[in-house]
């Protein structure tokens, strides 16, 4: 069940169906739909167990009620309604001892689910031989705009100081190889203000290339998830978002970039402040307004950071180029004691491996014995 997010794309449903892991997917755009009458999009089973894995964790709750199913929450951070959930899921300790005493008993703390990606991930998709730097310039329209141009611009110049790199960029799955195209052309007039551009795609037997005009050429990954080959990677060029969180997961190195001289473009924020950012006739001062103020209040942006409460990863703000980002990745490239160092961190934060493994249990100790297998 998709449920409605500030953040979605709307083609979240496309990219889940090829994962065959699912014998029903309901759109967001259903959701309201679905909670005055359910039998639409049913069979439901009378006994079942919600569970939510992301997003805003009320919807959850009302589906839950609705559907009279048990219900367990994932909580990365925080567990906001303990008194409705039949079980807590934590990724850490810290968000147990958030919780009034008398919850804290139906809360079990499981670990990371991501933790598990680094060690699933190394074993798939070797990648032919080189150093690899991840190019990953977001998924929403608003962050492509600047994301495109600066990074193909970044790529050609790290591609002259340092020769023997190769180029990484995993195709989000709500996005295409046209519209990365579009923002990357002359139709985006962010795009003017870079040197670099595309000037063809060369599709092989397995493998899609962009070609810019410098001669760079940049692996696609069309894969959904990338996680196998971009975990092979020595360092990734990163805009912020759950891309951050990501990396972080598979323990690769990363430069997190922020342009604030593209700020009336960057309003891809979470929240209400977020959406009144794009409000038409007020879109321009207050995205200004917003990321100015995000920018400078918020402090940490990537994930990993966030997390830590410290720098584990470097985040570039401000009226950075590609030249600047170039040369600091070069410095990187050339530095693996220091790439090994940041790796060893990222995977310090993610904890041991297993939560997966540990939620499953709890969602089968909510469900009926005759379904749990116990």
């Amino acid at each position: 069940m998709l449920v409605p997010c500030p953040n979605a794309t709307g083609q979240e449903r496309a990219a889940a169906e090829p994962w065959g892991l699912f014998e029903r997917i309901v759109p967001a755009g259903r959701f309201w739909l679905l909670l005055l009458r359910p039998q639409r999009y049913g069979p439901w089973p009378q006994k079942g167990v919600v569970v939510f894995l992301g997003g805003d964790q009320f919807w959850t709750v009302l589906l839950s009620a609705r559907l009279g199913y048990r219900h367990i929450t994932y909580a990365e951070w925080v567990a906001r309604w303990p008194g409705w959930n039949d079980r807590i899921a934590a990724m850490s300790d810290a968000v147990r001892r958030q919780l009034p005493v008398r919850y804290q008993p139906r809360c079990r703390v499981v670990g990371d689910l991501m933790a598990d990606l680094s060690s699933f991930a190394r074993r798939e998709d070797p990648l032919p031989g080189g150093q690899w730097v991840g190019l990953l310039p977001g998924s929403k329209p608003a962050k492509l705009s600047v994301g495109m141009p600066f990074l193909l611009d970044t790529a050609d110049r790290l591609a002259r100081l340092q020769p023997g790199c190769r180029f990484l960029l995993p195709l989000a799955p709500t996005t295409s190889v046209d519209e990365l195209l579009r923002f990357a052309g002359t139709s985006n007039p962010i795009a003017a203000r870079y040197s670099a551009s595309v000037v063809s795609v060369e599709q092989g037997e397995s493998v899609t290339e962009l070609v810019t005009r410098a001669g760079t050429r940049i692996r696609l990954l069309e894969q959904h998830p990338a996680h196998g080959p971009l975990s092979q990677c020595a360092l990734a060029l990163t805009t912020v978002g759950a891309n951050t969180a990501e990396l972080g997961a598979l323990a690769v190195p990363m430069i997190v970039i922020v342009p604030t001289q593209h700020l009336e473009v960057m309003q891809a924020w979470d929240g209400g402040l977020g959406l009144l950012a794009r409000l038409p006739g007020l879109r321009r001062l207050i995205g200004v307004l917003l990321s100015l103020w995000r920018l400078r209040n918020n402090g940490l942006m990537a994930w990993p950071n966030i997390s830590a409460g410290r720098a584990v990863v470097p985040e570039r703000v401000g009226a950075i180029t590609p030249a600047d980002i170039a040369k600091e990745a070069c410095d990187w490239l050339n530095a693996p004691e220091r790439l090994e160092g940041q790796r060893q961190d990222l995977q310090a934060l993610r904890g041991e491996p297993g939560a997966v493994a540990a939620l499953a249990a709890e969602v089968r100790g909510l469900l009926p014995r005759e379904l749990s297998g116990s």
